[in-house]
């Protein structure tokens, strides 16, 4: 099984989206193996992330790499004022992490913990660079699976999958132990679920207004003051958030 697959954990009050006629993932916190099963638009294995964002059917109408940014029309309030980073976007659909979200219930040195990456009850072993970190909560879609967004300095072979120049996607329990020792990448986020779309799904929500986008950059991605990240994001756009209505036209 590839390194990819194994970066879960026992995540209570976990809330997942799977539809009723699909098998879906298995998971037991006493293993450290992930067995999946594809259910397109909802649930995708990293080898489909990889078909995805390397897949030849480009045009410049993909969004790869680039940020969402929630309208007031957005109804589902898992998206409430989200920023979303894609990760993949192409014919087949696209994928993206939500990074001003936290995750409720856990934080970053109980995470390390509970995937014995740290001791527990010993102080030394979490610095403070480690205390300030966030769990985000990347989308409503496999909540107890995790993903490491982080710039390009960090790349293992199998395991890591170049989103552009700058950033790169990691799901190996391997890049939280190397962040934990102080060898992993400059920068980087963690989050726990992703946000999917199936083959289409994205643009009509667009198009609907739901979505503005914009381009992404390290110290917006990275920065740990979540809270401002919503207004810093219209703000690249040149959009007061005050002024938006429910009923805003296409940007």
């Amino acid at each position: 099984m590839s390194n990819l697959e194994i970066l879960s954990i026992n995540y209570p009050n976990a809330e997942i989206v799977r539809p009723a006629s699909v098998k879906y993932v298995s998971w037991d916190s006493e293993k450290t193996g992930l067995h999946t099963a594809r259910a397109a638009g909802y649930y995708w294995s990293m080898s489909d992330f990889k078909r995805i964002m390397r897949s030849g059917r480009r045009s410049e109408g993909f969004l790869k790499g680039n940020l969402l940014i929630a309208m007031p029309v957005m109804s589902d309030r898992r998206f409430a004022r989200s920023v979303i980073y894609l990760c993949a976007h192409s014919d087949d659909g696209a994928m993206g992490l939500i990074i001003n979200h936290r995750a409720p219930n856990i934080d970053f040195p109980d995470l390390l913990e509970r995937l014995n990456i740290v001791p527990k009850d010993d102080p030394n072993a979490i610095t403070p660079d480690l205390s300030n970190r966030n769990v985000h909560n990347g989308g409503p879609v496999e909540t107890g699976r995790g993903f490491v967004l982080h710039t390009a300095d960090y790349y293992v072979r199998d395991s890591t999958l170049r989103i552009d120049n700058d950033i790169s996607l990691t799901a190996s329990i391997d890049i939280l132990k190397a962040i934990a020792t102080g060898s992993g990448p400059g920068k980087s986020m963690f989050a726990l679920g992703y946000a999917g779309w199936s083959a289409g799904q994205l643009e009509n929500e667009i198009q609907s207004n739901g979505w503005l986008h914009c381009d992404a950059d390290p110290d917006l991605l990275f920065d740990l003051d979540i809270d401002t990240k919503y207004d810093r994001a219209l703000g690249k756009l040149g959009i007061d958030p005050s002024f938006l209505v429910s009923d805003v036209g296409h940007a």
